[in-house]
Parts: structure tokens; C-alpha cells; sequence
């Protein structure tokens, strides 16, 4: 059998990483998609519980994906799940060379390989965090990301409005 991991912080989860997920589904035998706290990246929007909620219901339609929620190197779950290879989503050329970094560093750590999926140009863009910025400001981002995360989008920013933030005149 083999088993995949899409591992990312997932904040939030938007219809380019569906993509890969979807596609990735189609390869392996099983996909497990782990959502990570990233310490370089800025204080998550989302708890890992809420993300790992999201994934649930963004990805219920398929049945080989199952959803993990980690707070450890990617190689130490790879193991755990017993995943043969770690899969990547691009973007775009600029994300191919941190990527490919990480992918040698996970493969000298653990010989797990890393198996890159380039998004299709209608994904390209989107990115977690112009997203989480669009939707602070009250635009829409329902076209990006699936349903139940516009869903948590609009009612985390609705939330953070009614207490106390920046009304509108």
C-alpha cells in the first residue's frame, strides 16, 4: 500500500492545496494530510483542532485522504504514518527552491522521498497568506478556498468585528 503525506500549516486551506490533494488521491493508495504549527511562519489564524476540522469537511469527498493534526518534524510523521513519500504543491518557480531544500534535508534525515505537484495556473496565486489579509479586510475570498472554509472565514473576521475591532462609519 502505498501512503502519501501533504503536510502544511494550512492557514487556511484553500483550493490550490485541494488540488494537490486531489491529484495526489489519484496516485497513492492513501494521502494523509497533517496540519503543522510552522515556527516560522506568524501566529496562526487558525488553531490545529480548526484546521484539522476544515480538512475533514473540505475533503470528505474523498475517501483515501485522511487528516492528521501535528506539532513535529515532517519526517517523524512520515515515519509514524508510514508514508513512502512526502508530496509538495508549487506554485510557482519561487516556491521550488525552498522546497527542494526541505526535500533534501527530509530525504538525508529519514530516505523518504519528496514527489513535487505543480498547481494549475487558475491556483498559481493563491497563497494562505494574501487570503487570511483579503478576508481581514472584508473581501471575499469564497472563489479561492472551499465552502467550509469561506464559512470560517467570514465567521472568524465577523467575530474579531463585533468585539471591539474597527467599526466602519
Amino acid at each position: 500500500m502505498s501512503i502519501a503525506l501533504f503536510p502544511g500549516s494550512f492557514d487556511p486551506f484553500h483550493n490550490g492545496h485541494l488540488e494537490v490533494v486531489e491529484r495526489a488521491s489519484r496516485l497513492f493508495d492513501e494521502v494523509i494530510v497533517a496540519a503543522l504549527r510552522n515556527p516560522q511562519k506568524s501566529e496562526p489564524l487558525f488553531s490545529i483542532e480548526e484546521r484539522t476540522d476544515m480538512l475533514e469537511e473540505s475533503l470528505a469527498h474523498l475517501d483515501r485522504v485522511r487528516i492528521v493534526g501535528v506539532g513535529t518534524l515532517v519526517v517523524n510523521v512520515a515515519s509514524d504514518v508510514g508514508a513512502s513519500a512526502i508530496v509538495k504543491g508549487l506554485r510557482a518557480v519561487s516556491d521550488f527552491e525552498n522546497e527542494l531544500q526541505m526535500a533534501q534535508m527530509n530525504r538525508q534525515l529519514s530516505g523518504v522521498e519528496t514527489i513535487f505537484i505543480p498547481t494549475s495556473s487558475q491556483h498559481s496565486f493563491i497563497a494562505s497568506r494574501l487570503l487570511r489579509e483579503v478576508a481581514r479586510f472584508g473581501g471575499d475570498v469564497s472563489t479561492f478556498v472551499p465552502k467550509p472554509v469561506a464559512l470560517r472565514l467570514a465567521a472568524k473576521f465577523d467575530r474579531r468585528h463585533d468585539a471591539g475591532g474597527p467599526k466602519e462609519p
